[in-house]
């Protein structure tokens, strides 16, 4: 077993100075799953070179400007290494909206306050089954209307119902219950609402990764941890990404009630506005016959810890 080191064990880039082959060491192993990605989905490599250079402009426009300065041309070219016609080109393209469901966010804030808010839970934490409306349940209890009401005042409760419905999240019981069938808002394979999650996690963790290996850092380092277990059966491995699920179920409840809390406190308060996203992943893959395990000579294998971000 091998959980990754704390951050303040880490040790610190070299103050003000990047380094260009450890990073680009790193990229290369991140651009495998990407490839297959590519691939699986037949995007091929000139829309990809196409979308990184974008990628390059917008960033170096966005986060690495000069005071009281505007970026030119030939100063993103020589950040980025993009050609400068290329550089003029892609800032003065007009801006193309991605075409993204706007339900999703909505749908997938509905569950998450369904297993966070106590008025929606049994006593086992359990989420209970709702109503449609306030006229068709128990006195007391909660419903589905009200719930949506409380997250959107946008989006009818009979909109988000067909969402869900049609995510495979919720079922419809014959008593005419509305229940969810899992803790966590997992859309079916193939949805288009599956790539939004895909965008919005894996970006955000990696900005997480990025951000504590900036050069020169100033700001804390985020939360980036993960455990590493090797030399496993199928069974074992199995077994192992059961017991994930159920840690990150107890997890997700307990932090989206404090994030509940969190949002309230920050009502009315003045200054800069933050959006948070706290996440987890199991990976299982074939271990690589390819790497040997390093072991100490006539020691007992213990735990180790090896560097990350």
């Amino acid at each position: 077993m091998t959980p990754n080191p704390s951050h303040n064990e880490l040790p610190l880039p070299a103050s003000g100075l990047p380094e260009s082959s450890l990073a680009a060491q790193a990229i290369a192993q991140l651009l495998r799953p990407l490839a297959r990605l590519m691939i699986e989905h037949s995007v091929q490599l000139m829309p990809m070179v196409e979308l990184l250079k974008k990628a390059l402009v917008e960033e170096a426009q966005a986060s690495f400007g000069l005071a009281d300065k505007s970026n030119t041309d030939t100063r993103v070219a020589l950040l980025t290494g993009v050609h400068r016609k290329d550089v003029k080109r892609l800032r003065e393209a007009p801006e193309v909206s991605a075409a993204t469901t706007q339900m999703v966010p909505v749908a997938a804030a509905v569950v998450a306050r369904w297993i966070s808010e106590p008025r929606y839970l049994n006593a086992d934490q359990s989420t209970r089954a709702l109503a449609r409306t306030p006229r068709r349940s128990a006195a007391g209890q909660s419903d589905f209307t009200t719930l949506v009401a409380e997250v959107s005042r946008d989006v009818g409760a009979r909109a988000v119902l067909d969402e869900l419905l049609r995510l495979g999240v919720v079922t419809v019981r014959d008593d005419d219950l509305i229940e969810l069938k899992s803790a966590a808002f997992v859309p079916k394979e193939g949805l288009s609402e599956s790539y939004h999650f895909l965008a919005a996690n894996v970006s955000d963790h990696l900005a997480c990764a990025v951000h504590n290996l900036m050069p020169d850092r100033q700001s804390p380092a985020m939360l980036e941890q993960s455990a590493f277990c090797q030399d496993l059966s199928a069974e074992q491995a199995a077994q192992l990404q059961l017991r994930a699920r159920q840690l990150w179920a107890a997890s997700l409840q307990q932090f989206l009630q404090t994030a509940t809390v969190a949002k309230q406190r920050s009502q009315g308060q003045d200054g800069p506005r933050h959006r948070v996203r706290f996440g987890v992943y199991f990976h299982d893959g074939l271990q690589s016959t390819e790497e040997p395990v390093a072991v100490p000579a006539k020691t007992p294998r213990q735990p180790h810890k090896k560097p990350t971000s």
